[in-house]
């Protein structure tokens, strides 16, 4: 087992240790706040306890043809990025999170992904910046690319702790950390609806990019287009608000959905392509609003269905 660091994640008031390649994959999904599905994830690691410092995720290039100017990319991102921001980190922990696809075992996906993984720790040593571990973790176990002892880190993997049993798992229970399914559970909330509704939704938006875009072309009145589109946003959170979300995700996305009229979602999001609207809007995720903005930028998103795919970007840069 590779003992180089025993880096500490911060809960609020109180730390907690980890120790080797077990308590550092089970503690990967409560550093995000997700499980990182089909992800490669970087850690920085500051002093000489390993303390856990700026970390990047980005999803995993299908083609290996993509593997090197993505890893240099993203260890440039972190260290040189994140030193222009504060202290230089110290070392990197790095995980690759991918589920085997059919016929594919968990072996196999993580055999595929060590030219990834030599090529992130390539590209990090080159900028000076030991990777003390580097971990894939693939369909309930996991595989250190760093430890060569079989004795703790055997070719067939080790599996993964049992989801809340684990140190981190008792320590962000106690400080009020949730971990939110998997990036791909989070990412379905924000998909086109494909329902018959879709085709409603479709000539609405039609019908009012007829009626908004020439207005916005003038100063005037894209002067008004903004207010009207603040305000109607902020409406609807009033009617979210009044109708709580439940514990079931995709439930609640339906109720939130038959909340907003076809016409109304038509209206924020072309709103919303403009720039000084969206950041007045933006305002809502630093506040008590938050919450209830959260789930309008997701139903927004749901309703950029057909030829209006490309107008999710706003509501999903909000999210």
């Amino acid at each position: 087992m590779n003992k180089h660091h025993e880096p500490t994640g911060h809960t609020e008031d109180h730390q907690v240790t980890l120790r080797g390649p077990a308590e550092l994959a089970d503690a990967l999904p409560y550093m995000l706040g997700y499980h990182p599905t089909d992800s490669v994830v970087m850690v920085a690691l500051h002093g000489s306890r390993g303390r856990f410092g700026g970390r990047v995720r980005l999803g995993i290039p299908h083609s290996p043809n993509e593997w090197p100017p993505v890893a240099r990319q993203l260890a440039q991102c972190l260290i040189e990025g994140g030193g222009r921001r504060s202290k230089r980190p110290d070392g990197i922990v790095l995980f690759l999170c991918q589920d085997p696809a059919d016929g594919e075992s968990p072996r196999r996906v993580m055999e595929r992904l060590r030219p990834f993984a030599q090529r992130l720790r390539a590209e990090c040593g080159a900028l000076d910046v030991p990777v003390y571990e580097a971990l894939c973790i693939s369909g309930g176990r996991f595989w250190s690319y760093c430890c060569p002892d079989e004795r703790c880190c055997p070719a067939e993997g080790n599996a993964l702790a049992v989801s809340g049993t684990s140190v981190m798992a008792a320590a962000a229970a106690y400080a009020g950390v949730q971990v939110r399914g998997s990036l791909r559970d989070m990412e379905a909330r924000f998909e086109p609806l494909t329902s018959p509704a879709a085709g409603d939704q479709r000539k609405a938006l039609d019908r009012v990019a007829a009626a908004v875009v020439p207005r916005i072309l003038d100063r005037e009145g894209r002067r008004r287009v903004a207010e009207e589109t603040i305000a109607l946003a902020h409406a609807l959170m009033a009617r979210f608000a009044g109708a709580p979300s439940g514990p079931d995700r995709l439930a609640a996305d339906r109720a939130d959905d038959l909340l907003i009229t076809h016409d109304e979602a038509a209206a924020v999001i072309l709103g919303l392509q403009d720039r000084q609207t969206r950041d007045r809007g933006a305002e809502w995720m630093e506040g008590p609003e938050a919450e209830t903005a959260l789930r309008l930028w997701r139903a927004l998103s749901r309703r950029c269905v057909g030829p209006y795919a490309e107008h999710a970007a706003a509501p999903l840069t909000l999210a």
